[in-house]
């Protein structure tokens, strides 16, 4: 069912961001002397950070490519695409200072605002992945809904909030001051719908966390994690030790609820608010958040945590009442 799903997911979006691109390309064309008024604050970026944000976003991307091909799984892609397109927004906000058109204002704009979706779905096809490993009397007693159902109910909630922040996003572009206010309100409506959906999962992924270490303490390990194991960075072979990738997931998820908390104050605010106003804010409270918490991948590639299935460790259980379970990898 989740690749199913992912198929569905990733040609929405990645049309989406390419029709912005052509939108952008297209007005570009046009002779828009109001451009200005179209920053947020009224302020031009910076080049600096605009160009540290595209180096920063396009290393780490590259390095999720270079993961990619030597472990190729599907599920996975959110991730390295997520990368990207954040660095092409940065690409775009730096070709915005010297480039004021309105076109390439809204391609900017949304690619920066809209490559998060692509992090969270990454972190819901991680979760479902990463507790398929275990056998199902954990997953039944630990997990609060199938890991199949996570990639279904939470990316579908992406999808959706996805849209309406498209659509809010697009509006903010637009002269009229009106327009502007609505497609505010309609873009932190799609912040609140998606921030909402992801604390019931950051819930799920501690929640999870909290039930493995207390009622399966032989499938939560030794006390002291075997970091090593991570070691080489760029290796292919399974990696047994299962919880750095548990906690990188926890830190992705702080990550990604700075940056949602911040967008909502912001778009809260209005066009000409205290945070939209002031550009460090953007980078220390959105852009800085998301490239420390989805880096962390590129040191801890889920591909490798995930590698064993349900049915090739089911061997390394004892059934039965009162029996102790271990985690199908051999941790225990």
């Amino acid at each position: 069912m989740a690749p199913s799903i992912f198929s569905r997911f990733f040609p929405l979006l990645l049309l989406t961001l390419t029709s912005v691109a052509a939108v952008g390309v297209e007005l570009e064309k046009r002779d828009d002397a109001a451009a200005k008024k179209l920053v947020p604050g009224g302020y031009i970026p910076k080049k600096f950070p605009a160009v540290l944000g595209l180096i920063l976003y396009g290393f780490s991307g590259i390095l999720h490519w270079i993961h990619f091909a030597r472990s190729p799984v599907r599920w996975i892609l959110a991730l390295p695409i997520g990368m990207i397109t954040m660095a092409i927004g940065f690409g775009l906000r730096l070709y915005f200072v010297s480039h004021m058109t309105k076109g390439i204002y809204i391609a900017m704009y949304l690619f920066i605002l809209l490559s998060p979706c692509l992090y969270l779905a990454a972190d819901y096809a991680i979760l479902s992945h990463l507790t398929a490993t275990f056998d199902k009397s954990i997953t039944d007693r630990a997990l609060l809904i199938r890991p199949t159902r996570i990639v279904r109910i939470f990316v579908w909630s992406d999808v959706l909030t996805f849209l309406i922040q498209a659509g809010g996003g697009t509006m903010l572009t637009n002269d009229n001051p009106n327009t502007r206010k609505l497609g505010s309100k309609v873009a932190m409506i799609g912040l609140i719908l998606q921030g909402l959906s992801f604390m019931l999962f950051t819930v799920l992924v501690l929640l999870f966390a909290y039930r493995v270490r207390r009622r399966f303490p032989e499938a939560w390990g030794p006390k002291r994690i075997r970091w090593e194991e991570l070691s080489p960075v760029f290796g292919s072979t399974p990696i047994d030790e299962w919880r750095p990738l548990l906690f990188v997931v926890v830190i992705t998820c702080i990550g990604i609820l700075i940056r949602s908390v911040f967008r909502l104050i912001e778009f809260a605010e209005g066009s000409n608010g205290y945070l939209q106003s002031r550009e460090g804010f953007f980078y220390a409270l959105d852009a800085l958040p998301l490239w420390i918490s989805m880096s962390l991948y590129c040191i801890v590639w889920p591909a490798r945590f995930t590698q064993n299935t349900r049915e090739s460790s089911a061997a390394a259980f004892q059934m039965g009442p009162g029996s102790k379970v271990g985690l199908a990898t051999g941790v225990a």
